[in-house]
């Protein structure tokens, strides 16, 4: 069981905070939940955010201002942290884009990584904690992210369709084996044969596809965005959804920057186009 760390309330719900011993990572970690007021005798549908980089698990929570809208749909939401913490590996700290806030959601095969930087398992793990603990729906499963955590929800929705019945994402590096961020993430963390990057690259896993979300799936990027031509490839992945026959809803917001002002701005549209997907 998860311990609780502590409760508010929150729009008629409770924004609780959650630590738990996790066995994908080898070491305890930290998750948020909303519960919206609808939880209390029947299971909800849940959505998980992934954050990006620097990132923890109060995040999302604090900043991107959804609980008001998961109140009215009745959604629970529930935010991981975005690497492990304590695992005082040698230059975990050294760079904000590799390490600690930077597990870039893989399972990583190198050493000194390889035994607690899983998270491509740790949130799969957090999935089944989450539906045995709380009352969630595991049919009306959804998953979202922004930028890394973008990435880190749509290679997860692709590789799991039966368990994440719905994606979108913020801004996402959506071909990391195309831009720094990536190479030196999956450099470090999955050795430098580019043949093992594919297994998390949304652009990659896209085109070997058919059609795997026929509902769609939903990207919001800003175009003053100071990353997007250099790291987040979004026109390769709309690409890639065009060989697949992919149906993808991907809008482009004049002004918008990298930043929890734009996720602000588009919460409410996120939430209710998985809402609408878990009926």
């Amino acid at each position: 069981m998860p311990e609780l760390i502590s409760e508010h309330a929150c729009f008629g719900g409770l924004q609780r905070f959650y630590r738990h011993d996790s066995a994908a990572i080898g070491l305890p970690m930290r998750f948020s939940v909303y519960l919206p007021p609808q939880a209390e005798g029947k299971r909800l549908p849940v959505l998980f955010y992934l954050a990006g980089l620097t990132c923890t698990e109060e995040t999302f929570m604090t900043k991107a201002g959804a609980q008001r809208v998961a109140a009215q749909e009745g959604i629970i939401l529930v935010a991981p942290d975005t690497s492990p913490r304590g695992a005082n590996l040698p230059g975990e700290t050294d760079s904000w884009d590799f390490g600690v806030g930077a597990g870039f959601y893989v399972d990583a095969t190198e050493e000194p990584w390889a035994r607690h930087y899983r998270m491509y398992s740790y949130i799969l793990e957090l999935r089944d904690l989450v539906m045995n603990t709380l009352p969630a729906d595991p049919s009306r499963c959804g998953i979202f992210g922004h930028s890394m955590g973008g990435h880190g929800a749509l290679v997860l929705a692709l590789r799991n369709p039966d368990l994440f019945r719905s994606v979108s994402a913020f801004a996402p590096i959506a071909a990391p084996g195309r831009c720094p961020w990536g190479e030196k993430a999956f450099g470090g963390y999955l050795g430098t044969e580019r043949e093992a990057w594919r297994a998390y690259d949304a652009t990659e896993l896209m085109l070997v596809m058919k059609t795997p979300f026929p509902n769609g799936i939903l990207i919001d990027q800003g175009l003053h965005d100071k990353f997007l031509a250099e790291q987040l490839n979004v026109d390769d992945f709309a690409l890639a959804c065009e060989q697949a026959d992919q149906p993808l809803e991907l809008r482009f917001h004049p002004g918008y920057d990298h930043g929890y002002y734009f996720i602000q701005t588009f919460i409410e549209h996120h939430l209710r186009f998985h809402r609408r997907q878990l009926e």
